[in-house]
């Protein structure tokens, strides 16, 4: 056989550079307008087919269905999005990720783009190596082409001749003339290649270079490309193994999008490809050359995912019951979202302040129930429970992070309008307080990587260590359970406010009557050095914490105070 096992070993390393150049592109262009990306997705959902929209706009321009449906479910899961915006936005991705196809057809078998990679990776060299970021991501952008079409050429150079070597594929091409059989036996092995190498483009580009060469007909290679829409499905599955229920349903949505496209493509697939066949040869003059047929396919993907967005965007509800119904909340799931802000068009300026108190109060409270996780951590002896509970933490702490992000940005749009004196002194007050809202979840975050240090080790609290750190934790959470009542109150006179001072001061005064403790004991071998470290760690953090506190109180004061 001439096909040897390193030319095999070239075509992997062929389908690699492919691969490495979709994700040096696509990762490329995300760093340039990652920001932008965000607020598009957030301003472009506010109904379905704006969702749609912004899919197709989002995977056109980073050339990755699957990074667009990845970062949805992370938005999903961090509550950025609802589920139904979600489905709208993975739908339009669908449809966007066929512009790839389009682009290999147009360029990969109608220009020597390959030819043009090494004269583009001089012009991009420039770009890589500046000290601007976004010229520097500009620079992989351009890298990521040239890699992504070097690859594509080296695929079609290295992809084995079957007319010279028909034993390497015998197995499949005694399957080529089996009627309907084949068809589905090709879908199963599209979605299985496009699992293998995660990337519906290259299972794509692979496909076009096949059928380009007569090696399989356009129909099964139509075939491929259903099982690739199947498989593609895969990746977001994965990212949301790990997130919140939310997160996992959304996901769940997109592989029954594709599922059932699949199925009724496969219902009317004779006349579907048929007719494909008929309206391209028309516009092109030709028929079965590699050209025509690689557009013959392009056609079929493109109009495909049209057709079945067309027919499914009416059932968004009906595809959340469904996955609502396969997926359903436990006890344990939280749902992340912003419950009284969105990213659509703003209310009046004093309703788009009032949401947004409402939602400050909530992160509030997001960041209290993230307290009560790690003052759990700490009780936890079981390795499982105590690593499921610290991951739930760390999700917590994301979350932290993308709503004081999405408040932010959010109060900076109200600030833009027509406000009062009163109204901006009071976004720049929840501005404050939303800044040491999120302080005090990584004050919780802090004390939660301590107790896991601790864990890891061999050594363990002394029971009085134990008892010092259980009760720190009670004057935080007094504090925490103070703070969440005065951002309910509006009452300026409310004697909680000198509570609130007053926890503080007994822990500042608590901290450094442990800390004085702490060297005596060390001193005394009651405890090492390194467990010492650890109990003060948790206990200065508890202070660092009860500060955070302090100054959202004195924030909200300072705000109520002026209103009187």
């Amino acid at each position: 056989m001439e096909y040897s096992f390193y030319d095999f070993l070239k075509l992997i390393g062929s389908l690699a550079l492919f691969l490495y150049g979709m994700k040096i592109m696509s990762e490329g262009l995300q760093k340039v307008a990652g920001d932008r990306l965000r607020k598009i997705l957030t301003a472009m959902t506010s109904n379905r087919i704006m969702g749609v929209f912004a899919g197709v706009l989002i995977t056109a321009l980073i050339q990755s269905s699957s990074a667009t449906t990845v970062m949805v479910v992370s938005f999903v899961n961090a509550g950025l999005l609802s589920l139904t915006q979600s489905i709208g936005v993975i739908m339009g991705a669908n449809i966007g990720t066929t512009v790839t196809a389009w682009l290999i057809s147009l360029l990969g078998f109608k220009v020597d783009v390959a030819a043009l990679s090494l004269p583009l990776m001089a012009v991009g060299i420039p770009f890589l190596f500046s000290n601007k970021s976004s010229n520097k991501s500009f620079g992989e952008f351009i890298f990521g082409f040239s890699f992504l079409f070097m690859g594509l050429s080296m695929i079609k150079a290295n992809v084995p001749d079957l007319g010279s070597n028909p034993e390497l594929l015998s197995f499949v091409q005694h399957y080529t003339d089996m009627g309907f059989f084949s068809i589905i036996l090709f879908v199963i092995i599209g979605a299985l290649l496009t699992l293998l190498v995660q990337s519906s483009s290259a299972t794509m580009a692979i496909t076009l270079v096949i059928c380009a060469n007569g090696w399989i007909d356009w129909q099964l290679g139509a075939a491929l490309v259903l099982g690739e829409n199947i498989g593609t499905t895969i990746t977001a599955n994965f990212a949301a193994l790990t997130g919140n229920v939310q997160a996992r349903r959304a996901a769940l949505a997109h592989f029954v999008f594709n599922m059932f496209g699949v199925l009724w493509v496969l219902a009317f697939f004779y006349p579907f490809t048929n007719l494909i066949s008929t309206l391209v040869d028309s516009i092109s003059g030709q028929s079965n050359t590699a050209l025509v047929i690689s557009y013959k396919l392009s056609a079929f993907h493109t109009i495909f995912n049209l057709l079945n967005v067309a027919f499914l965007i009416g059932f968004v509800n009906f595809i959340e019951k469904t996955v609502c119904s396969f997926i359903r909340k436990k006890d344990e799931d939280e749902e992340y979202r912003l419950r009284y802000i969105s990213g659509g068009i703003l209310s009046t300026s004093e309703l788009s302040i009032t949401q947004a108190q409402k939602e400050t109060t909530l992160f509030a409270e997001r960041v209290h129930r993230m307290f009560q996780l790690v003052r759990q951590l700490l009780e936890v002896t079981n390795e499982n429970e105590f690593n499921k509970l610290f991951s739930r933490i760390e999700k917590y702490e994301t979350i932290s992070d993308n709503m004081e992000v999405e408040i932010a940005n959010y109060l900076n749009d109200v600030s833009e309008g027509r406000l009062s004196a009163e109204g901006k002194l009071h976004i720049r007050t929840l501005l404050r307080e939303v800044t040491e809202i999120e302080s005090i979840g990584d004050s919780c975050y802090n004390l939660a990587r301590t107790i896991y240090r601790k864990f890891s080790g061999k050594d363990d609290f002394t029971a009085q260590q134990y008892e010092h750190i259980h009760l720190m934790f009670a004057l935080a959470e007094e504090s925490l359970v103070q703070m969440l009542a005065i951002l309910e109150k509006g009452n300026a006179h409310d004697a909680s406010f000198a509570k609130s001072f007053n926890i503080e001061t007994e822990i500042n005064n608590y901290r450094n009557q442990l800390k004085n403790q702490n060297v005596l004991d060390i001193d005394n071998k009651k405890y090492n050095y390194q467990m010492g470290v650890h109990y003060m760690d948790i206990i200065a953090e508890c202070e660092k914490l009860g500060d955070y506190v302090v100054n959202v109180v004195e924030a909200s004061t300072d705000v109520k105070e002026k209103r009187v």
